[in-house]
């Protein structure tokens, strides 16, 4: 079921948000300082790509709190559009019932949208 999922996911809609993440890797890269917060579009594009199957979780490595002054410029960069776009495209699928599993993706890319540093994405 997950290779279905993600298949139709890919075809609706996912490979075109992978992209746009990479492309958006890629900019970021361009800078020094952009550097970090382009690994972390990297990591939604590869979310972006396969997300049935995968699952975020919370790094345990302590780090201080680097990872909550970089979630705080990256809401203010661009996190917070990011995660309106994953939670409109959310609620507009979760209203029709067979758009529920894409939508509880959506949601998932949402929550990693909105602070992507200290998480790590894992295959189930």
């Amino acid at each position: 079921m997950r290779f279905i999922g993600n298949l139709v996911w890919l075809i609706f809609g996912g490979l075109a948000i992978a992209i746009e993440y990479f492309a958006a890797s890629l900019v970021l890269f361009i800078s020094i300082i952009g550097i970090p917060f382009g690994i972390q579009t990297i990591k939604l594009g590869l979310l972006a790509i396969w997300p049935f199957g995968s699952e975020v979780v919370k790094v345990d490595e302590p780090s201080g709190c680097i990872n909550s002054i970089m979630n705080f410029i990256w809401f203010f960069i661009g996190g917070f559009w990011i995660l309106l776009t994953h939670l409109v495209f959310g609620v507009l699928l979760f209203i029709t019932i067979i758009g529920i599993p894409w939508a509880k993706q959506h949601f998932k890319l949402a929550g990693l949208a909105l602070t992507p540093f200290g998480r790590d994405i894992i295959s189930k």
